[in-house]
């Protein structure tokens, strides 16, 4: 079984009907659109093959609402499509691959925390400008602000 946090879970098991869902109530639930899920198995970024109906119609089921998840939650910390199908891989290869997975995650979490780092930069100085820009105004000197002008010659 897939290992989610809980916090991370878009929906409970006993909340989904045994036939699954549709990819348009998928979509919903998992907060991506129907072109994403559809991407995503293109891509081969899912685990296991994706359910379909007699009429051919995709049903998607707890664990494919968890994966998407995952999925998504590593896209938007930046990690690659070509990563986030390395690892799909290696999740489902199964057993015997834990420490390729892990060294694939540890490696994108030194990206990440390198992200943070440097939008914390970003932030202090974002954050200094409001400063300058308050203390000015409230000294009633803002008109005093550099204006940067070019002088045509």
């Amino acid at each position: 079984m897939l290992e989610v946090p809980t916090q991370y879970r878009p929906t409970h098991a006993d909340d989904l009907p045994a036939a699954g869902l549709s990819i348009a109530e998928a979509a919903r639930r998992t907060g991506v659109s129907v072109h994403t899920l559809r991407y995503y198995e293109r891509a081969g970024l899912v685990v296991t093959a994706i359910d379909r109906n007699a009429a051919g119609r995709r049903r998607y089921h707890h664990l494919d609402l968890e994966w998407i998840t995952v999925c998504t939650r590593l896209r938007a910390t930046g990690m690659p499509i070509k990563a986030i199908r390395r690892y799909a891989e290696l999740v489902a290869a199964g057993h015997g691959n834990e420490g390729e997975r892990l060294a694939l995650m540890e490696a994108h979490r030194a990206e990440v925390l390198e992200k943070l780092a440097e939008l914390q930069q970003n932030l202090q100085l974002i954050d200094h400008k409001i400063d300058v820009y308050r203390g000015r105004l409230r000294a009633g000197d803002a008109d005093r602000l550099w204006a940067p002008t070019r002088e045509v010659g």
